[in-house]
């Protein structure tokens, strides 16, 4: 079985509980492949847990949540060490931070100090607690969840914190179609308790490490860069996408050509992809926020205005 097979297949399986997301199921799965995590935005009820869950179960991943709270401690994510009487020395706990696939729930709900045991474990897939560092076991992907609409009682996240998602995805509310055969699947069972397994964490390691071996052109790599220059250029926004930005873009656009059976990126990867990874990485001025001007489309117009790279690509 091919890989784009294997990847298309885990999206045909998260299809069987989240309707109608298709779009949403591939990021997820592009943004696992390439070794990055995720952001999910948007309101109560839309299927965000049950899409991380559904995404678990696909690849026979440990799932692991935490429930993300005002009163949550850092110790209470990455673990602690406890002295045990009988043995004379401590022993370390893991929290839920130790897992392959971890839903980090209602991020924005739970203090900076609690935030920021994040960064540590989304960018080094370690902790350390008591001086002492410990690798998570991999792969390791963490989806995290936020409400956009609630802001009493909510800490939104930093911008370092937000640079650590390689993805950010919004749901969405369902057609009416679609809501409709969302009814019908629920009203014996839920469809998620009959879901299994169609890849092993083998063969996903096994694809995260041979998409690092997609081809990216040095066309492909300059216009990556010229895109990221422009967004810190743009007079509406105060911070641009960092060159962390560029990397999640190249690393998204070659899981993407993967799941699209090449073994080369071309443009189009780059395009499809440049608003979910940059969009969470660009602050905005606040004149931009008072006439209404969204980061989505600041980016919109920067790939209007930039010159595809297709000339090289046509020669080869």
């Amino acid at each position: 079985m091919t890989p784009t097979q294997q990847l298309k297949n885990v999206i045909d399986n998260i299809e069987k509980v989240i309707i109608g997301k298709r779009e949403v199921a591939e990021l997820s799965v592009v943004a696992m492949l390439a070794g990055g995590h995720v952001l999910l935005e948007d309101v109560p009820g839309v299927g965000k847990t049950m899409l991380v869950r559904a995404l678990a179960k696909s690849v026979g991943a440990e799932f692991k949540r935490i429930q993300f709270t005002p009163d949550l401690l850092p110790s209470d994510v990455v673990g602690v060490s406890i002295y045990n009487p009988k043995e004379m020395e401590f022993n370390f706990r893991p929290g839920p931070i130790m897992g392959n696939l971890v839903l980090a729930d209602e991020i924005n709900r739970t203090s900076p100090k609690t935030q920021s045991a994040l960064l540590e474990a989304m960018e080094e897939s370690s902790v350390t607690v008591d001086g002492v560092t410990m690798q998570i076991p991999k792969p390791f992907f963490v989806m995290a969840t936020q409400n956009p609409i609630e802001y009493e009682g909510t800490y939104p996240l930093p911008e370092a914190q937000l640079d650590r998602f390689l993805i950010k995805v919004k749901m969405g509310y369902p057609t009416e179609r679609e809501e409709m055969e969302v009814l019908s699947r629920v009203q014996q069972a839920a469809p998620i308790e009959e879901l299994t397994s169609v890849m092993t964490l083998e063969e996903l390691k096994a694809l995260q490490k041979e998409v690092k071996s997609v081809h990216v052109d040095e066309t492909i790599r300059s216009y990556i860069v010229e895109l990221a220059g422009r967004t810190r250029n743009e007079s509406y926004v105060y911070l641009g996408a960092s060159p962390r930005g560029s990397i999640a873009l190249m690393r998204a656009s070659q899981a993407y050509a993967m799941l699209q059976g090449r073994d080369y990126v071309i443009p189009d990867d780059v395009q499809h992809l440049v608003i979910p990874v940059f969009s969470h990485r660009i602050i905005m001025r606040p004149e931009a926020r008072y006439e209404g001007i969204t980061a989505e489309e600041i980016i919109e117009r920067i790939v209007i205005r930039t010159k595809v790279p297709v000339q090289r690509l046509v020669e080869q």
